[in-house]
């Protein structure tokens, strides 16, 4: 399966970053609104009634798990409604299928523009923070790749979810029952430590759980040797998520 994979993913890489500059500006505002929204809602203004958390302002605490949620809503987004769009209503697939492409390489194009719409929507946040004197000069080299790691995660599920999908209706119980919950608990909006021993079990096996702690990490410190457990923990289930959504989509687009 991997063997069909080339440098030609990237025309499908191309072919949707061209669309998506279309519609760039609606799509910046609309990235940006709701982690906006919770950084000066609860960073500034429920911030401003606490104490220190882990030794600093509630928004420098918050502030990093923001920007890889953020990153994993782009990617999530993307290769779920905006896949289904594409596969869909567009017929992009169709197309893409008639050309010397292979389905690995549409599937794989897909997935690396995920990870590409991960680094843009994490780099908006990031320019916004710099405002607040939270971001320093190291958070904008070290956290691209930290984005790549979440966007691949995430976009291969993503493409997982898309290839079962019947309708849109669908991704509602993805959202729901998944994504959402592991938003609230990993860690980004109130420290793990205190919580019961059951939901810290649960949350150590939510990647968002260690995609916060690399985040803390690179934009707070200290930098430790045990982020590389909590890189490998992203990267291991990733690459077999990535290797099943190769699968899974081709059997969808084949039927």
């Amino acid at each position: 399966m991997l063997n069909n994979l080339s440098y030609r993913i990237y025309y499908v890489w191309k072919r949707n970053l061209v669309s998506y500059q279309r519609f760039a500006i609606p799509t910046f505002i609309a990235s940006l609104g709701e982690p906006l929204l919770y950084l000066l809602a609860m960073g500034v203004g429920l911030g401003s009634y606490m104490g220190l958390i882990n030794g600093m302002p509630y928004l420098n605490f918050l502030a990093p798990g923001l920007l890889v949620s953020t990153a994993m809503f782009a990617a999530t987004y993307e290769c779920t409604f905006g896949a289904m769009v594409r596969m869909t209503m567009e017929k992009v697939y169709n197309a893409l299928i008639v050309t010397p492409l292979t389905v690995e390489e549409i599937v794989a194009g897909e997935i690396l523009w995920g990870m590409t719409r991960c680094v843009f929507s994490g780099l908006i946040m990031l320019a916004v923070l710099s405002f607040f004197g939270i971001a320093s000069w190291h958070t904008f080299l070290l956290m691209p790749l930290l984005w790549l790691v979440v966007g691949f995660l995430f976009s291969s599920i993503a493409i997982i979810v898309t290839a079962f999908a019947p309708n849109f209706d669908f991704f509602t119980y993805y959202l729901e029952l998944f994504i959402t919950p592991m938003f609230f608990f990993s860690g980004i909006f109130f420290p793990l430590d205190k919580m019961p021993d059951v939901v810290k079990f649960i949350a150590n096996f939510l990647p968002l759980t260690h995609a916060v702690a690399i985040s803390r990490a690179f934009v707070s410190g200290p930098i430790t040797p045990g982020i590389i457990i909590n890189f490998l923990v992203l990267l291991i289930p990733g690459c077999g998520f990535f290797i099943w959504a190769l699968y899974q989509m081709k059997k969808r687009l084949i039927k």
